[in-house]
C-alpha cells in the first residue's frame, strides 16, 4: 500500500513498508492530500525505448567508424 505521507517543497513523500520514498508532486494527481493511498502504474514505452536504442546505435556506428 502506497501511503501519501507529507508534502515538502516540489516532492510527495510517499510510504511503503515503513520506508519513504520521494516523487517529484507533478506525478501525483491534483487533490491528492496526506493520508490519502495511491495507485502507480509503470509500463515500458516500447516505441520511444526502440527510438532511443536506435539513437544509440547510430552514434556508436558513427564513433567506431574504420
Amino acid at each position: 500500500m502506497l501511503i501519501i505521507d507529507r508534502f515538502e517543497g516540489e516532492y510527495a513523500l510517499i510510504e511503503m513498508n515503513r520506508r519513504i520514498f520521494h516523487i517529484p508532486k507533478v506525478l501525483v494527481p491534483k487533490g491528492t492530500k496526506v493520508g490519502d493511498v495511491i495507485k502507480i502504474d509503470i509500463t515500458v514505452d516500447k516505441e520511444a525505448t526502440e527510438k532511443r536504442k536506435q539513437a544509440v546505435d547510430q552514434l556508436a556506428r558513427s564513433l567506431f567508424k574504420e
